[in-house]
């Protein structure tokens, strides 16, 4: 009788790595896959791919996604300036539905029987997975070991002892998770709510003293440059990364609600994100009106909400992407940033399309385009409801 075919998310960490094994164990041709949207470099993806071989599994793909999360994701997240709980700027769950699509697609393309995850029971990721495989392949078995097995990150350890297989506890006291948009980090600190993850946690250390000034360029919302050199907003993603990482910038601790309704704790570093979110917002408050920002602000929480959740999929999210999109005509300019340790100030913008315009009046200082009369009688007309309201109900 021939074996089931699986395919198992794989990133070469201690979930699957264990997940790679339970499943042969159980007689699975267990096929793997490492979804990548921005946070392997060339040398781990071959270092995961040999890794995935030396375990024995019958076949390993890398496909690779960082193009198309930006396009179909990324972007809209920067049009809406998303931060989850004015905290967190989606560093995972963004890509998460990026990699389930990508191996919901490649499952098919194999006639694959079931799909696996290392995803616990106890977090958003399982239904984040879980939610996209069903859409996309309804008729494959999902196979969760961790989560249905209970397991706890040293009983994997020692499962994988008696395969030959030895991960220090130390080495896996932190699950790290890596993406063009961030890179989360989840320990023991993050269980309770009121340690700090200590420095040797986070993945890039402090490098760097002192200041300096960058300027990051958009093109109708997109990242089209940096320093004046132009680049596709991928490279000027990880251009700024690298470059604002070795100041320290970007870390801090997300709180939030998790979908199976328990709040979650989880630390982050995102140089990039957090600098290039706070600069395209400072730029829309110069050109955009108003009620642009108001409503665009209502929008993009929900979206930023429903993304986080696993609904990306709803076409409400390409209703609201078209809403974004419309938004980012006349977002246009440069933006002046200063980096130190720990920290950074957007200094300002640039733009021909800045609606300071001194030609209609200054601030605090002289008005050019209306009169003292003109906002006496305004002034009369606003505070009309307002004065009948209280005349009767004083």
């Amino acid at each position: 009788m021939s074996k089931k075919k699986v395919v198992l998310a794989f990133s070469g960490g201690l979930d699957t790595t264990y997940c790679a094994f339970y499943l042969k164990d159980l007689n699975y041709e267990v096929h793997t896959v490492l979804v990548n949207t921005g946070g392997f470099s060339a040398e781990e993806i071959e270092q995961t791919e040999k890794r995935a071989h030396s375990y024995g599994v019958d076949s390993h793909r890398c496909l690779e996604e960082t193009s198309d999360f930006y396009d179909n994701c990324l972007k809209y997240l920067i049009f809406g300036n998303v931060l989850k709980n004015n905290t967190y700027p989606l560093s995972v769950s963004a890509e998460r539905a990026f990699q389930a699509l990508a191996i919901a697609k490649f499952a098919k393309s194999i006639d694959a029987d079931c799909i696996a995850h290392g995803s616990t029971g106890a977090g958003n990721d399982q239904v984040r997975f879980d939610l996209i495989f069903q859409i996309i392949c309804p008729d494959v078995e999902i196979i969760t070991p961790i989560r249905d097995n209970k397991l706890t990150r040293q009983q994997e350890i020692e499962y994988l002892a008696t395969k030959g297989v030895n991960i220090s506890w130390e080495k896996a006291k932190y699950s790290i998770n890596k993406g063009l948009w961030g890179t989360s980090v989840g320990g023991d600190e993050t269980l309770t709510s009121h340690l700090s993850l200590p420095e040797s946690a986070y993945p890039s250390q402090v490098e760097k003293d002192g200041s300096e000034e960058i300027e990051l360029q958009f093109e109708n919302g997109e990242l089209a440059g940096l320093n004046g050199k132009s680049m596709n907003p991928v490279e000027a993603i990880f251009a700024i990364n690298e470059i604002a990482s070795e100041y320290g910038i970007g870390r801090d601790v997300h709180v939030g609600d998790t979908i199976i309704g328990i709040k979650g704790r989880v630390g982050f570093e995102a140089a990039a994100p957090v600098v290039i979110l706070k600069s395209h917002h400072t730029l829309e408050k110069h050109v955009l009106t108003k009620w642009q920002q108001h409503w665009k602000e209502q929008l993009a929480n929900w979206y930023g909400m429903l993304l986080h959740e696993g609904q990306f999929l709803d076409p409400v999210m390409r209703d609201i992407e078209v809403f974004l999109q419309s938004t980012q005509k006349n977002v246009s300019g440069t933006v002046k940033v200063k980096l130190a340790p720990y920290r950074f100030e957007v200094l300002g913008i640039s733009s021909d399309k800045d609606l300071m315009s001194s030609t209609f009046g200054q601030y605090g200082e002289m008005n050019n385009g209306w009169s003292g009369e003109d906002v006496k009688g305004f002034t009369k007309i606003l505070a009309n409801q307002s004065k009948i309201f209280n005349s009767i109900n004083s």
